[in-house]
């Protein structure tokens, strides 16, 4: 929602330091540098000859002291606490020319640029020779340099054979493999762990798990369910192969021989707060990555992706409000797999062209996963087996949202709803962002600007509509003892953050100085619960808006700063904006339950959805919403999610397709942008053509920030009224068919807002599609992102596609086709082949799901067609999972539609079909029949075949048929 920005400063050369001397290998320094030191002493003192026992002694005794000298000073190393200064690398393993300059292998020159991989990662540093070759790097300039932010063809990388771990043991296991790594000379990072253990998990035919741990001390791990195998996969579809040194991993597809891991490309880091991994990829065509601003195809030109949850506006190439460090990538043959790196500490992931990828973490372990497919689709499921399918979200969190920051009183909000039921617009939820509350405070409202809060919400349930409320995390500490019981419960019950000392750190935020909950540990979920429950008393809200979580902080740390340590200046910082892990939040060094805030930072929205989902569940009995703004793998159970702070501006319409579409795959389907734009002031031309895309965003919310002008529906011109009001009854019509989506996604992974290249994975010209998307498999939406435009440009992939409104037929060859688009009207295409159920549209859910079905059918070109309704009450808690539900299967083929109610529920009773529209059928029928009795039919000259007035119940089977 509302944010500060941060500057920071771009270390020079001078600027750049390192602690302590260089370190001189002993087998690297010749005679000649020793006598300089002091070319009038011998190295050892002279004597005379003497018996061989005077020669053991002598010999012996020098022994035991230098064994001596050498254990007291592994002693002091070890128990020296580490410098909060760069560290200081160890020399380089290369000569020096006669004239004292160094000589690099004639290797490094033949290393192409895009195999390159960066050995001197750090921002903010311009890398000389002698820096690089301190790391016992190649140095090369490249004429690439870094620009516009961006990382260039780096000028410090590996050598080929730069030292790594050796694999020294391999053995088989019940689950797959384990060997033992063991590294031989020390990095230029800290803290080197030399001994390490490699698990290899066949856990299932198309998923392998790999953990490499620290055998004689544990690490943290990130605490969120995945599933415990008991098994090895009987038939992989998979083969591992291992290098013994450097050590190297390679996982290939075995039905193609595809390599789609191959750690040997660059070397292992595992250091107590470095971990670094490459591997090669199969192609440069690789997506998902959360949460940037970017398209939808990443690009691998040294595009370089960190990860830590900030409180940001969106922009490019910056570290935005979540972390999600998965990839889907396509292979050359239409293929797909994914890759999972199960890590929460701050991170940077690099791509290069060559194509590859380079995984750098400070923190945790390494701990990945590889999902075989092979197509999209199944990548996604199985990548959501591991981390939770999404909750199914109750239906009216499906309809048309409206919020702003500055209603400023409870009577602004209320004839905002008010005009809209004047209007006819349909809207199913009002919202308030924190201007209701008294004095920013959590859990209050104020009483004189918002008095009329609790009968507005009285006055929204009887219209059969909802209200959301937003909560920010920060707890003030301000009030007088004893008048704010947040506050006060939480400090008896020491349910917050504390710093490094114990104490309760104190941070800023809107009501001005504020503790902020602990979510990792379980009091908090009680403490959070009772104060949902208290508040819901007084004003009965039936969502929560969840914002400012990553936790966002006006200080960067707290308000006695954070200590000088370790966790906050680690020897390797990611690109985070500010230039420290605190920047902007809280002190990494501060304590949690169950880990330091270094460790679990990432974690906190995912931690807050997760009490505030069990808080509403006790509290309503019902499906619980909850959109949040921070958000980590398997979020998708406990929340939905929005874009953030966007602008009102054609760019920010546009770049929320990619940003939808990547939320998609990554699990967490109900998402969406502020329609209009948050910030600035919209165009009413810009509002229309957001509304007509909103309407197909799984989340459909406009959001409006603090004195900018209105920007509802209602706000502007009749014209631009109306072409909003049909874009939003087209989205109610359409609720049958995005329901079922998303019950889809609940039960199998599945996609609601869909990628081409989804459903056309051997058609490349879909690879980088982001301006267009599906609704499932079958419903393509082609918007108008430009000002000024009465037509656009979308891509056809190839096959017959049927105009949505008017069922006109169109056959692509692959091809771009231009579009009319007047200022009234979406584009909406229905793919061949398929069944779509819509409703006759209302201006709430509610009434809207009530109404008769009109079922609109698009024949394939040999006339067939399939598709699905599943429908339930709405809001039960489970019912899938309790067999509460209606699922029914269409079907057409041989001129005949059968209707097939594989799962009846009561709720199927309520409904009736009462239209069905062929579109495809290539000659005029002689009679149709239903249930073998004839029915009355218009047929068009497009091919559009229509039969009305059914009344067919839903909860039984029927049949169409024509001749």
């Amino acid at each position: 929602m509302k944010f500060e920005m941060v500057s920071y400063k771009r270390l020079t050369p001078e600027e750049v330091n390192f602690a302590g001397a260089a370190l001189l290998d002993p087998d690297e320094t010749t005679d000649t540098d020793l006598k300089e030191v002091n070319p009038e002493l011998p190295l050892l003192p002279q004597s005379r000859r003497c018996s061989i026992t005077v020669a053991l002694l002598t010999l012996g005794g020098l022994i035991v002291v230098l064994f001596g000298i050498w254990l007291l000073g592994t002693i002091f190393w070890l128990h020296t606490p580490p410098s909060t200064k760069p560290h200081r690398p160890p020399p380089p393993a290369v000569a020096k020319s006669p004239n004292g300059t160094w000589l690099q292998p004639e290797s490094c020159s033949q290393i192409p640029e895009a195999w390159r991989f960066d050995c001197y990662p750090e921002r903010g540093v311009v890398v000389t020779e002698e820096m690089c070759h301190a790391r016992n790097c190649c140095f090369i300039q490249s004429s690439q340099t870094k620009t516009s932010g961006r990382n260039g063809v780096p000028w410090c990388f590996y050598t080929p054979d730069y030292p790594s771990y050796e694999l020294v043991s391999i053995t088989d296991t019940e689950m797959g493999k384990v060997g033992k790594l063991l590294r031989n000379k020390k990095t230029y990072y800290p803290k080197d762990i030399d001994a390490l253990q490699v698990e290899v998990l066949y856990e299932e035919d198309n998923r392998l798990r790999v953990k490499i741990t620290d055998p004689a001390e544990k690490r943290y791990e990130v605490p969120i369910d995945v599933p415990v195998v008991q098994k090895k996969a009987s038939n992989p579809s998979y083969t591992v192969d291992f290098i013994k040194e450097p050590f190297g991993l390679i996982v290939k597809r075995t039905q193609t021989g595809t390599v789609l891991l191959n750690t040997s490309i660059a070397p292992l880091f595992y250091a107590d707060q470095f971990l670094q991994m490459s591997t090669s990829l199969p192609s440069r065509f690789i997506y998902g990555l959360g949460e940037h601003r970017s398209n939808f195809l990443h690009d691998v030109q040294w595009n370089t992706l960190t990860m830590w949850a900030r409180d940001v506006p969106p922009m490019e190439l910056t570290n935005l409000y979540g972390v999600h460090p998965f990839y889907l990538s396509m292979e050359s043959d239409g293929m797909a797999y994914g890759f999972f790196m199960l890590n929460s500490n701050a991170m940077d992931v690099a791509l290069q062209p060559a194509p590859a990828i380079t995984w750098r973490m400070i923190g945790g372990i390494l701990d990945f996963y590889i999902f075989l497919g092979p197509d999209p689709s199944s990548v996604i499921a199985q990548y959501l087996d591991v981390v939770g399918k999404p909750a199914m979200p109750i239906f009216w969190a499906l309809g048309y949202h409206l919020c702003r920051w500055g209603y400023k009183s409870s009577d602004k909000t209320w004839n905002v709803v008010k005009e809209m039921r004047n209007n006819g617009i349909p809207q199913d939820v009002q919202w308030n962002d924190i201007d209701y509350m008294d004095h920013a405070l959590d859990f209050t409202y104020d009483t004189v600007n918002f008095s009329g809060l609790p009968e507005l919400v009285k006055d929204l349930h009887r219209h059969d509509q909802h209200y959301v409320m937003i909560l920010d995390p920060g707890i003030s500490n301000s009030q007088l003892p004893g008048s704010y019981w947040p506050f006060d419960e939480g400090m008896k019950r020491g349910i917050f953050i504390n710093d490094s000392n114990g104490d309760v750190l104190i941070g800023k935020v809107w009501p001005g100085l504020t503790a902020f909950p602990d979510f990792s540990n379980p009091d908090t979920h009680e403490w959070w619960y009772q104060n949902l429950k208290r508040f819901h008393e007084k004003v009965p809200f039936d969502g929560v808006w969840i914002d400012m979580n990553e936790p966002s902080n006006f200080f960067d740390g707290s308000l006695n700063g954070c200590p000088d340590n370790e966790l906050e200046n680690p020897p390797y910082t990611p690109g985070i904006l500010g230039g420290t892990l605190k920047a902007k939040t809280v002190c990494a060094s501060a304590r949690q339950k169950i880990s330091t805030h270094y460790n679990i930072h990432s974690l906190y929205g995912l931690m807050e959805a997760k009490a505030t989902e069990s808080a509403l569940r006790k509290i309503t009995d019902k499906r619980p919403f909850v959109i949040s703004r921070s958000t980590f793998p398997s979020q998708g159970k406990y929340s939905g999610h929005w874009l953030g702070d966007n602008r009102s501006q054609w760019k920010d319409l546009a770049t929320s397709i990619p940003g939808m579409l990547t939320f998609n795959i990554l699990g967490i389907p109900l998402i969406g942008a502020d329609i209009c734009g948050f910030g600035g002031s919209t165009t009413e031309e810009l509002c229309v053509r957001w509304t007509q895309l909103g309407a197909f965003y799984p989340f459909s919310r406009n959001h409006n920030s603090i004195d900018e002008q209105d920007q509802e529906p209602t706000a502007f011109s009749p014209a631009a009224r109306t072409a909003m009001k049909e874009a939003i009854l087209l989205r109610y019509s359409l609720f049958p068919h995005l329901y079922t989506l998303f019950h889809h996604a609940h039960i199998s992974g599945r996609t609601v807002a869909t990628p081409l290249l989804f459903q056309f994975p051997n058609d490349e010209k879909t690879y980088g599609i982001d301006k267009q998307f599906l609704w499932g498999k079958s419903l393509l939406v082609t918007p108008v992102l430009e000002e000024g435009r009465d037509y656009v440009v979308g891509y056809f992939p190839e096959g017959l596609w049927y105009d949505f409104h008017t069922g006109d037929s169109l056959v692509s060859s692959g091809e771009e086709i231009s579009l009319q688009a007047p200022k009234d009207k979406i584009n909406l295409h229905l793919r061949e082949g398929s069944v779509i159920p819509t409703q006759r549209p209302n201006t709430t859910l509610w009434v809207s799901s009530s109404q008769p079905l009109h079922l609109i059918v698009s024949l394939s070109e040999d006339g067939l067609a399939k598709g699905d309704l599943f429908w339930d009450d709405g809001e039960t808690l489970d019912t899938y999972e309790k067999d509460q539900y209606a699922y029914i299967y269409f079907t057409v083929q041989q001129n005949t539609m059968t209707s097939e109610v594989l799962h009846n529920h009561e709720e199927a009773t309520y409904i009736t079909v009462e239209t069905v529209s062929f579109y495809g059928v290539k000659t005029e029928p002689e009679n149709i029949t239903v249930n073998s009795q004839e029915a009355a039919f218009t047929y068009h000259n497009n091919q559009v075949l229509t039969v009305r007035d059914l009344g067919l119940n839903l909860s039984h089977n029927f049949t169409i048929s024509w001749m």
